[in-house]
């Protein structure tokens, strides 16, 4: 069936979105991009958004709807959970009998027509745009990440470094079970002590309110003196002080 990657791909798509839920606590919903801003949605409302929005285009552009409200009764983190995955489930069944004539017909899309598969693969773009979002934004609170598509920093690094991928969960009902339970997430090894990413120049390697350690490849005294004008503006003119290790400072002006 030519159109079978779309669905397949939909199948994988949902559990992307609900491992990288479940790496958010309950006291991260409200929090936003920027705090005092509110054109960055918070993490509740790009859980309603994901919810309402495929909702809609399911139903108003591919014709499927699964008779249920889009959203939990209660708002919390594991009851957006239950109803993304109960109603992604259905969605994934019934796109699972669509032959290829149904994928190829013309339909509504906004002002325009286009082909369902034409469509569907704007709707797994659009999901995986924000899931890219909520994923920055838990590295903005500090948080470990599973793999989502491959390696993270908190798997091993770079998959040239063969990083292993290392998903959250094996599958959705794990995750249903093991987010019930309180977390059950697969364990995470770190970096190993190796970079995070292809520059690997100077970065932080903890974020937390105010925290001042970076680590610096190549060594401070290369990169340092005199100050590099493609390092961050924050670290040139700063005075540091070593911690032991000979590529692990602290700056002792506290200018972050």
């Amino acid at each position: 069936m030519p159109y079978s990657f779309l669905v397949e791909t939909y199948a994988t798509e949902r559990i992307k979105v609900l491992s990288v839920w479940s790496e958010f606590r309950d006291e991260d919903l409200p929090v936003r991009p920027h705090a005092t801003d509110a054109r960055g949605r918070s993490v509740h409302e790009q859980m309603v958004h994901q919810c309402v929005g495929e909702n809609l285009w399911f139903i108003n552009m591919l014709g499927i709807d699964v008779q249920a409200p889009p959203l939990p009764e209660k708002e919390t983190r594991l009851e957006f959970i239950r109803r993304y995955a109960e109603d992604s489930g259905k969605r994934l069944a019934m796109l699972r009998k669509k032959d290829d004539a149904w994928w190829e017909e013309d339909t509504k899309f906004f002002d325009a027509r286009r082909s369902r598969a034409w469509i569907m693969t704007r709707r797994l773009c659009h999901t995986s745009h924000h899931r890219g979002q909520q994923m920055a934004m838990l590295r903005m609170l500090g948080r470990s990440l599973h793999s989502n598509y491959g390696p993270t920093a908190d798997t091993g690094g770079l998959m040239q470094n063969h990083a292993p991928t290392i998903y959250a969960y094996p599958d959705v009902d794990a995750l249903l079970d093991g987010e019930a339970a309180g977390g059950r997430k697969a364990s995470l090894p770190g970096t190993g002590g190796k970079k995070v990413t292809e520059k690997g120049r100077a970065e932080m390697v903890a974020y937390r309110p105010q925290a001042s350690i970076v680590v610096l490849s190549p060594p401070l005294s290369r990169v340092h003196h005199p100050p590099d004008p493609q390092l961050p503006f924050r670290l040139r003119g700063t005075r540091f002080k070593q911690l032991g290790n000979a590529h692990c400072w602290h700056d002792v002006t506290d200018t972050y």
